[in-house]
C-alpha cells in the first residue's frame, strides 16, 4: 500500500483534513454541531458541493455523523484511537493529538536489514525508538531507522537525544523540514504479529499478545529512501482505516 503526496490535493480533501484536525484538537466536543454547509462554504471560499463531499468523507471514517434537518455533529469517541490515513500529511498529523516518548534515544548502529531496506551502500543507520500515546494510553511502539545523513540532521533535535523526553513531533515531520528534499511518498505493509518481551513491556501487554505491525518506508521527491518506521500497535486501542476509490475513466 502506498501513500503519496505527489498529486495535488482536491478542495474537498483539504477541507476534510482541516475539519478533522479541528475535531482531533478538541475544538468540537463529542456531539457538538459543526458549522453548516453554507457557513463552511463562505468561510473557505468553496462550493457547497465541496463541503458536502468533505462531510461525506468524514462520515465514512467515523469522525462526524449527520442528522437530517439538524446538521452535522462530531461523533462520540468510543475509547479506540481512530484515524484515516490517505496521505503523508495525514501521517504528519499524528502530532495533533498524540505524544511521542523516547524510550531509546537516537544512536548510530549497525543494522544490515534496515540498511538494506533503505538501499544504503553500508550497514550503518541511525535509530530511535519511541512510544506514542493518546490521552495517556500507549498506542504503539515504533523503531525508526534513517540513513547516516538524516541521522546527523536529527541529532540537532534535543527531544530525540534523551530517554524519557516527550514531544508532539513526528519523525517524518522533522525530516521534512531538515532534509534538502521533502518527503513525497511511503510504501506501507500491514501484518499481524505477537508481542515479544521488549515490545510487551513497553506497551504494557503480555508476551504473545496480538499486535498490528505496520512498516512504512518513506521516500523523498527524488525517490531516495529517507526513513524506515516499524510500529507495533495495540489493536484494542487502535483502529486503522483507509479509503479506497474506484478510478473513473
Amino acid at each position: 500500500m502506498a501513500a503519496s503526496a505527489g498529486r495535488r490535493e482536491s478542495s474537498y480533501t483539504a477541507l476534510a483534513r482541516e475539519v478533522r484536525s479541528q475535531i482531533l484538537q478538541g475544538r468540537y466536543a463529542d456531539g457538538q454541531r459543526l458549522p453548516t454547509e453554507a457557513e463552511l462554504s463562505a468561510r473557505h471560499g468553496v462550493s457547497r458541493q465541496t463541503v458536502r463531499r468533505a462531510f461525506q468523507d468524514l462520515v465514512a471514517e467515523g469522525m462526524v455523523y449527520r442528522v437530517p434537518g439538524r446538521g452535522t455533529f462530531a461523533a462520540p469517541r468510543d475509547g479506540a484511537y481512530l484515524r484515516q490515513f490517505g496521505s503523508i500529511e495525514d501521517l504528519m498529523g499524528l502530532s495533533e493529538d498524540t505524544r511521542m516518548e523516547v524510550v531509546a534515544p537516537l544512536r548510530r548502529q549497525v543494522d544490515v536489514n534496515a540498511a538494506s531496506r533503505l538501499r544504503l551502500s553500508g550497514d550503518v543507520v541511525h535509530t530511535v525508538v519511541f512510544r506514542r500515546s493518546h490521552e495517556g494510553a500507549p498506542l504503539c511502539l515504533t523503531v525508526v531507522s534513517v540513513p547516516p545523513s538524516a541521522g546527523l540532521a536529527l541529532s540537532s533535535v534535543p527531544e530525540l537525544m534523551a530517554e524519557g523526553s516527550t514531544s508532539e513531533v513526528t519523525i517524518i515531520g522533522l525530516l521534512d523540514t531538515l532534509l534538502d528534499a521533502p518527503i513525497a511518498e511511503a510504501d506501507q505493509s500491514i501484518t499481524v504479529s505477537r508481542a515479544d518481551a521488549e515490545v510487551g513491556g513497553r506497551l504494557g501487554c503480555a508476551v504473545g499478545h496480538p499486535l498490528l505491525r505496520i512498516d512504512r518506508l518513506y521516500r523523498d521527491t527524488k525517490g531516495t529512501p529517507v526513513e524506515l518506521a516499524i510500529s507495533w500497535f495495540l489493536p484494542e486501542l487502535y483502529s486503522y482505516r483507509t479509503q479506497l476509490r474506484r478510478s473513473v475513466t
